[in-house]
């Protein structure tokens, strides 16, 4: 991944100062979050499938944080790992689907999802 440089006002870095620590991130993460947010709004998708344990994010964070400011955003949580299905995190999403070569069970969710919120017929 390449890095590139940008110029962020005060007002963003005293925030991400402020907020980091309480959501146990670093700074950069911190930013990196609030983008990964702003994506969703800008975007504005139908759906959102999102894997729990994500390079640069907890899966489980950013799918609070999309609960708390997109509620009827339909979410599936995707994950190789079934020991999250019961976390009372997990239980925001819409489905949990377990990571498999095979994509049946993937994109049934995914059409259930879309009909759910009158998306799709």
């Amino acid at each position: 991944m390449a890095a590139n440089a940008i110029r962020l006002s005060e007002e963003i870095i005293e925030a991400a100062i402020t907020y980091a620590p309480v959501n146990s991130r670093s700074i950069p993460k911190q930013i990196e979050h609030w983008i990964k947010i702003g994506q969703i709004a800008e975007e504005n998708p139908d759906l959102v499938v999102l894997d729990i344990r994500m390079m640069e994010h907890n899966g489980l964070e950013l799918l609070q944080d999309i609960r708390n400011r997109y509620y009827d955003l339909p979410v599936i949580l995707c994950s190789a790992y079934d020991t999250f299905k019961e976390d009372i995190k997990s239980m925001a999403a819409n489905d949990y689907v377990i990571k498999s070569f095979d994509l049946t069970e993937l994109k049934t969710k995914i059409k259930k999802s879309l009909q759910a919120a009158g998306v799709e017929k």
